[in-house]
């Protein structure tokens, strides 16, 4: 006699394969949704945000790379200003965005500061945000306004010295690069100088170049126009190398304050999450972008190096600029609540 079995027995039995066959649709239709996300991506305009009030570094390279993205993705990329608390205002709002590719981040060093900096980050950067590739990495410039009784860094460490608390300098904000950049010449040194931060590098600047500041060390590239026109006076280049084109600034490291680096970086960013392709995509745009000869010109013009790096060269790098960062910060005993 043949058993019969019941439909619900017999429905129970199939559901092993049933998950199996289910599951390798819903992999398969994930991994194909993925490759059609990224064929069809860009279909409407890019924003990137810039932690950064207008006039500072992280502006001037977002609105050098944003036109080329533009061409090379055919689609707009729109650079928007977000500035304040010290970049970690416009960098959260990266960090809370959906992973489409459609916000992204014009990051810079502040990013890999501020864990040290601040008692509360809103974000992990290392966790919250996709690497996708350093864009430049440029020094820093030293420069005082031409009536300071300082004509190079030997001669400015030596004013410092003799009138200690006489020397104001200029940040685009407390733990900035700027702010950084001299924390570790006065560290290193031995002098005393009073610290006035700004918010973004461009106030800052002005004020320098009106002289109610003597010095600051913001990113070569938003005031060497001021220096060729003698505005400012260039002292030294914070790098541990002299910047690209401009052999004649010497580095503060052979200025003597052997040792002394704080180079800047600039690089493109997504929120965590961002699909593999999108990334690849950005990062490729990128690097194509970079090949404009007038772009490369404008850049190396500016003292800046061209990286265009992978993610995970990117991701690396930014791991060893936190652990650096800290260091500075603890020897420095400056944080913020």
């Amino acid at each position: 006699m043949t058993a019969v079995r019941h439909p619900i027995e017999e429905k129970h039995l199939r559901l092993p394969g049933d998950a199996c066959v289910i599951g390798l649709m819903c992999i398969a239709m994930s991994f194909f949704c993925s490759i059609a996300t990224a064929q069809h991506y860009p279909s409407k305009p890019i924003r990137l945000i810039v932690p950064s009030s207008p006039g500072g570094g992280s502006d001037i390279t977002a609105r050098i790379i944003a036109p080329r993205l533009s061409e090379v993705l055919h689609q707009q990329v729109v650079s928007d200003n977000r500035p304040g608390a010290g970049t970690m205002i416009g960098t959260e709002m990266v960090a809370r965005a959906s992973p489409d590719g459609y916000t992204l981040l014009l990051a810079s060093t502040p990013l890999t500061i501020n864990p040290a900096m601040y008692a509360k980050v809103p974000y992990d950067a290392l966790r919250d945000l996709a690497a996708i590739t350093q864009i430049v990495s440029l020094p820093n410039l030293l420069v005082a306004h031409p009536s300071l009784p300082a004509r190079n860094v030997r001669e400015l460490l030596a004013l410092a010295k003799s009138r200690p608390g006489y020397l104001t300098y200029a940040s685009a904000g407390a733990g900035t690069s700027p702010h950084l950049a001299m924390e570790l010449l006065a560290s290193m040194s031995g002098v005393k100088m009073i610290h006035v931060p700004y918010k973004g590098a461009g106030p800052g600047i002005i004020d320098v170049i009106s002289g109610q500041i003597l010095v600051m060390a913001p990113s070569i590239i938003t005031v060497l126009n001021y220096v060729k026109a003698g505005r400012l006076r260039a002292l030294g280049v914070t790098s541990l190398k002299r910047a690209s084109g401009l052999s004649d600034i010497p580095t503060i490291a052979e200025s003597g304050v052997p040792g002394y680096d704080a180079a800047q970086w600039f690089g493109l960013m997504a929120p965590a999450g961002t699909s593999m392709e999108i990334v690849t995509l950005l990062r490729t745009s990128v690097a194509q972008g970079l090949q404009n000869p007038e772009v490369r010109a404008r850049l190396l013009s500016d003292g800046a190096e061209v990286v265009a790096n992978t993610p995970e060269e990117f991701s690396t790098y930014l791991r060893a600029e936190t652990v650096k960062w800290a260091e500075v910060v603890k020897r420095s005993s400056i944080r913020i609540e």
